[in-house]
Formats: C-alpha cells, structure tokens, sequence
C-alpha cells in the first residue's frame, strides 16, 4: 500500500498516546475510589468488575481515529481486477455466390443481419474489426469500440468475386496483435466468420491459418450461411440469364473453427452464438491497478465509532469514555 499524503501519518503517534492517558485515568480512577472505601468490600456490591468490557468502548474509537488519519493520507492499494478490454473480428463473405437467395432475402443481406444482432449483444466495451472476404481480405473497419462505425461498415459491404478464407484470418490475427490494453498487452481476441463454403483464391492456405491463430488463442468461430440449393442469377450476353449453381459448403468452415479453437454454427440466428462473447469474456483474465482507499477508510471509521457508541450505552449508559 501507498499514501499520496504520508505525512499525515505522523498523526498516528497520536494514538498510543491516547491509549496511555486512558489507561492511566482508569488507574487514577480506581486509586481515587479507593481513598473513600475498602476495595475488598467491592465484591459485596458487584458480582464482578467489567474487565475486557470496559477497555473495548474505547479501543474501538482509538481504532476509528486511526483509520480517519490513514484516510486522509490517501492510501492507494494495488488490487487485481477483471479485464475489460477485448477484440472481436468479424469478417464477412461478399463473394458472387453470397447472392443467391436460397437464404431470404439473400445470403449477403442473411449475413448481414446476424451480424448485426450480433454486435447488440457483444459488451460495448469490446472493440470490433470489420473484414470483407473476397478475392482478397479487406479490412473495412479497424477495431473500435464505435458499435456505429462497425453498423455502417457492415452496411457497406457489397458482392465481390472469390473467398480468400485464409487470407481473411491472416488479417485478423495482425488486427488482433497490434490491439493494447490500457497495461501494454494484447487482449484477448476472437473472429468471426461468417461465409457460405470453401476457399476460392486468396494466398494463405485456411488451416495454416487457423492452426496459427490457435497458437495465438485466437479462435475462430464460423457461420455456415446458405443451402444445398442455392443458385445465383447471371446476366450473359444476348440478354439471356445463366443460373449457377452454388450449393453451401461446410466443410472448410468446420475444419477451420476445430483447428483454431473455435465453434461451427449452422444457423445464423443460433442461440449458442452467444458462446463466442461469453468464451472471450472467460478468457479476459485480470490485471493489477491501483486504486485509491481513502473511502474505504473514512466508511469504516464510521462504522467503528457507531459500533462504539452502542456498546458503551448499552453497556455502561453512557456513551464513550
């Protein structure tokens, strides 16, 4: 413990002061009484004396004063604190096949969405990264704590070409490493991905990836978002209309959340979804800080001469000595 005001501790020497002049008044006391009676008479008229009961009255108000002069020196305790810092990455897929609308009213919008009701839950205090997976990962929000900064990134996103899986958790891990706590760590961190099938492009593989981001503990959660069904409408030349077929494939998603750590989800309004944040926060840790105690101080002197004052006028009626 530390005092920002130490020299007022000096008024402590106060107290054993105190104390001794009360005890020799109590002698004094007795001495005096003596002089006009017999003591050995006393036990005629009391069955005993006081004993430890008439020193606790004033004990406890030497001890209030005490803790009243700690108090205004200012004591600052270290004490071990949750954290609450932490970053979540959320990368979307904008690839062409994120347009079918086997999902209503597409998969992109689907996607959208979740993530949306996603971030009405995450703690406010938790920064989000924003990713755009395409035929390259493009972050489209560095992580802040700014929930109307990720809404508007996540509205701007719009259908690209490719899935660069693995390039988009190569990006999140450098987001989530260059992040600091207010102590100079970096918090925990976690992504989520939120895609309908298997890499198309993209420069990192996706497991090596996400073994690497395992080895960080960074895990990585995945949304599979569409249907064996789906089906993308294509404008072709002569006016004519071609329906690719682009049928949702789990596989990479589930290898990638069970490599890095994380969970596979098939629903996009999943109640167990809430895992993610609930996971982070159970990893936040603590860390020490310093705070000061002067109102922990100045409460319990309260509470010392309260407790004091009952006591002596329950037991003597009067109040302290």
């Amino acid at each position: 413990m530390s005092f920002q005001s130490p020299l007022w501790l000096i008024g402590l020497v106060v107290v054993p002061v105190l104390a001794a002049l009360y005890v020799l008044r109590e002698r004094r006391r007795v001495d005096f009484a003596a002089r006009f009676g017999n003591p050995a008479l006393l036990p005629n008229l009391a069955d005993r004396a006081p004993a430890w009961r008439r020193w606790l009255p004033a004990a406890i108000l030497l001890a209030a004063l005490s803790a009243m002069i700690v108090g205004v020196a200012r004591p600052h305790a270290t004490i071990s604190v949750p954290r609450e810092e932490a970053t979540l990455i959320v990368a979307v897929d904008v690839s062409k096949s994120m347009a079918a609308d086997d999902v209503k009213p597409t998969r992109l919008d689907a996607a959208r969405s979740a993530a949306y009701a996603f971030l009405r839950r995450v703690p406010a205090k938790f920064r989000i990264g924003i990713l755009s997976i395409g035929s390259q990962a493009t972050v489209a929000l560095p992580p802040t704590s700014d929930r109307t900064l990720a809404i508007d990134a996540l509205s701007a996103l719009r259908p690209g070409q490719g899935t660069a899986l693995g390039d988009a958790i190569a990006v999140g891990i450098k987001l989530g490493q260059k992040q600091r706590t207010a102590d100079g760590a970096v918090p925990p961190t976690a992504m989520l991905l939120i895609s309908d099938g298997a890499r198309d492009g993209g420069r990192t593989d996706p497991y090596v990836a996400a073994f690497k981001a395992r080895s960080l503990h960074m895990p990585v959660y995945t949304i599979l978002v569409g249907t064996p069904d789906g089906v993308v409408h294509q404008q072709i030349p002569g006016g004519l209309e071609q329906l690719i077929q682009v049928p949702a494939k789990p596989l990479t998603l589930q290898l990638v959340a069970k490599d890095s750590g994380g969970e596979y989800f098939t629903a996009l309004d999943d109640p167990k979804l809430s895992h993610v944040y609930q996971r982070l926060g159970s990893r936040l840790g603590r860390r020490e800080e310093s705070r000061e105690m002067t109102d922990a101080f100045a409460g319990g002197a309260g509470v010392l001469l309260l407790a004091g004052g009952v006591i002596s006028l329950l037991w003597f009626r009067r109040v302290l000595p």
